[in-house]
């Protein structure tokens, strides 16, 4: 049974991998920002989650909490940071090199404050429960898998049904046409970095509650959710949601074969797969010259 109790676990981590992919595609699709301080959203949020049930207030406050951290810190990335550099017409790599400067000075900051120790939540929901013989889900893990579900599902329906949702899809294509319609690129820019911010919470809480935290987690976390925005195919929500879960079983079903500290190699490795047999990823479209 060890390789259903991996697999398991496997969705679970690939739940929390999802939601933070599906956050960082969303913010990537619609405003061509590499948000590196997206891994430092999840650390903030954590740990504010953390501060919360510390000092004894009620889960849904923490929860609260957690995402209006989130939304601030991604808030405040695009309009105090991201807008004036490409006010000034900065490249790419001057976004790039200013959002990993910020991710690395807020995971500083949040060692400072809360430590650089390990530290974890302990709830009820915490707590395995023997399922078949030797197999043992928390129903944490059931929680992860529904909210990952659910984000998506809701994140579907207000993309496609909502003008806000049907302008950030298009803000990426033509922020030109946006402006014809009478809408503003640069308050586009920030509902995608609000939704993007929150998505990060439940992983973020599901993670304090599980396995645990230390503020350098956020590398861990940007490099997954590059990796599933790779592999799930650039600007597809639906494929960064596919690979989260994908990257997640393999990391876990890889203990079968190769020691704990290879199976993050393993999830590199089916990057570099996709990327040499499949550049456009699961969902993405090949370019055409």
């Amino acid at each position: 049974m060890l390789w259903l109790q991996l697999a398991l676990t496997g969705l679970q981590v690939g739940a929390v991998y999802a939601l933070t992919a599906v956050g960082f595609s969303l913010i990537f699709g619609s405003t061509r920002i590499f948000h590196f301080a997206h891994g430092a959203t999840f650390v903030l949020a954590a740990y504010v989650f953390y501060w919360a049930y510390q000092a004894g207030l009620p889960a849904p406050l923490g929860i609260l909490a957690a995402a209006v951290a989130a939304v601030a810190l991604g808030v405040t990335m695009d309009r105090l940071v991201y807008a004036p550099i490409q006010r000034h017409e900065g490249s790419f790599f001057t976004v790039f090199v200013a959002s990993f400067g910020v991710g690395i000075a807020v995971q500083n900051i949040v060692g400072m404050v809360f430590g650089r120790s390990f530290v974890t939540v302990t709830t009820e929901l915490s707590r395995s429960v023997k399922i078949l013989d030797g197999v043992y889900v928390s129903p944490l893990a059931w929680i992860a898998v529904a909210c990952a579900a659910l984000f998506f599902v809701g994140l579907q329906w207000f993309l496609r049904r909502t003008h806000v949702g049907m302008a950030l899809r298009a803000l990426s294509d033509s922020p030109e046409l946006i402006r014809a319609y009478g809408l503003d690129p640069r308050r586009l820019s920030t509902y995608a970095f609000a939704l993007g911010s929150v998505l990060v919470v439940p992983g973020a809480i599901i993670t304090a509650a599980t396995s645990g935290l230390n503020p350098a987690l956020g590398h861990h976390v940007m490099l997954i959710s590059l990796a599933a925005t790779i592999v799930g195919g650039i600007g597809s929500i639906g494929g960064a949601l596919a690979a989260g879960f994908l990257l997640g079983l393999a990391e876990s079903l890889a203990l079968i074969v190769f020691e704990s500290q290879w199976t993050e190699a393993v999830t590199f490795a089916i990057l570099f797969l996709f990327i040499l047999l499949r550049p456009a990823g699961l969902f993405g479209r090949a370019a055409t010259s």
